[in-house]
């Protein structure tokens, strides 16, 4: 059998013959020759037919035909790669007839008015080169997550998505039929997170959850993809900051270094983090209220009655933080009590909860609070809340509290605002392969 040799491997074999297989990308006449483009999962590789045998075999073939072309090898610094493949021969391995309804080799427009043309033909245009950047700069987001987690002792869980009911509270939640009981989808993996301390004492999950808010925006999907982290035996809500601005700032600085010219040409902005005196990422951090004031003095628009910060307060403070501070990362942290959740630090004294918002390039990219972590207080709090205590939903939860959880706390943190923010894309869905919102449920 003829070994295949990919694209960017061509240029090590000039002067022998090889076998490329792939797509037929683009195709072009000049000054007699037929170009064409052969794509496979390296790239482009270009090649030269002169025998008008050989191209009659792509007589009536579009774009998308897989094809096996076997040639000469010859140098080209002009071509992609550097190489290219003279006296060649093809076999049409499928055929493709139909014109595609979208020209893949020529730019993908991401303009607001054209998103549903966008994703009505992604599992076309996604063979755009350029549009590929944008998921491979994802996968490997996700894998220096991963990576940075594992090398501090984090165990790597997978919870259910299937829950008994709303158990964080709250009406944004899909229901659906479970053999005649009532069962929701979740929101996030907040509960068995919180669990799993009391094994493990440091996990984390990169999951998908749901969530059934107002998704017509472009910050808001109603399924999304979320690295969720807990980790236990915490000094302070201070540890908790501190290591998902370390986790962040390193991937973005490992983003930046491997995948830098990609990034250079999907127009990302230049990455800016601040130094610390130690050589460390120092991530500036202002309270919810210090925010309000500035923003209300800066602009004349009065949100100080705000328990969070409204979309252009995120945008104010984190362009502030840019121009002033040289970060991109900032924090917006102690929220006024009443904006807390029932697994959260209250700090009744200052009368804030012990949690803080990251924010990157605007946009809040993760929630980061110190959690309660006393049985009783946790009742107290769920009470508060109206929540029921005797929910079934809530019985394994607590039953971690009541048998031994240290001080801890951990983040829920966007995977589709991180690729978004990174690139400088405009809409979270654009970074998203198939995003799901209020009016798409396909392809």
């Amino acid at each position: 059998m003829t070994t295949r040799t990919l694209s960017d491997e061509a240029v090590k074999h000039i002067g022998e013959t090889i076998t490329i297989e792939g797509w037929l990308h683009k195709k072009r006449l000049l000054g007699g020759l037929t170009f064409i483009n052969v794509r496979d999962r390296r790239g482009l590789i270009q090649i030269v037919i002169k025998d008008k045998d050989e191209v009659e075999k792509l007589r009536g073939m579009q774009i998308g035909t897989v094809l096996r072309v076997s040639g000469s090898v010859k140098e080209e610094p002009r071509a992609p790669g550097g190489a290219e493949l003279h006296d060649v021969t093809l076999e049409v391995l499928v055929p493709v007839t139909d014109e595609p309804p979208i020209e893949i080799d020529k730019p993908i427009q991401h303009k607001a008015e054209n998103l549903d043309t966008l994703f009505e033909y992604r599992v076309l245009n996604i063979r755009n080169l350029q549009e590929q950047k944008i998921f491979k700069l994802r996968a490997s987001l996700v894998r220096y997550i991963r990576e940075y987690l594992q090398d501090r002792e984090f165990v790597e869980i997978d919870t259910p998505k299937l829950l008994a009911g709303a158990t964080e509270g709250g009406a944004e939640v899909f229901k659906l039929d479970y053999f005649g009981r009532e069962a929701t989808l979740a929101q996030s993996p907040q509960l068995y997170k919180q669990i799993m301390v009391g094994a493990f004492e440091r996990v984390f999950e990169i999951g998908h959850s749901y969530r059934a808010e107002p998704s017509a925006t472009t910050r808001h999907l109603t399924e999304l993809q979320m690295l969720d982290i807990e980790m236990g035996f915490v000094k302070d809500h201070d540890e908790v900051l501190d290591m998902v601005a370390g986790m962040t700032a390193s991937v973005l600085q490992r983003a930046y270094a491997e995948h830098a010219d990609d990034l250079k040409s999907l127009n990302a902005p230049e990455l800016k983090l601040s130094v610390a005196d130690d050589g460390g990422v120092k991530v500036p951090r202002f309270t919810i209220a210090e925010i309000h004031e500035m923003y209300t003095k800066a602009t004349g628009t009065d949100v100080t009655d705000e328990k969070d910060l409204i979309p252009d307060e995120e945008r104010w403070i984190a362009e502030h933080a840019r121009k002033n501070l040289g970060s991109d990362l900032v924090y917006a942290v102690r929220f006024p009590i009443q904006a807390g959740k029932f697994y959260h630090k209250m700090d009744p004294e200052s009368g804030t909860v012990l949690w803080g918002d990251l924010l990157f390039r605007g946009l809040e990219i993760a929630t980061v609070p110190l959690r309660e972590n006393n049985y009783q207080k946790m009742i107290e709090q769920m009470t508060a809340a109206g929540l029921d205590v005797e929910h079934p939903g809530y019985k394994y939860y607590l039953m971690a509290f009541k048998y031994g959880l240290p001080m801890h706390g951990g983040c829920g943190f966007g995977i589709d605002r991180l690729v978004e923010k990174t690139i400088g894309l405009a809409n979270v869905k654009e970074a998203t392969l198939f995003p799901r919102d209020i009016n798409r449920l396909a392809p």
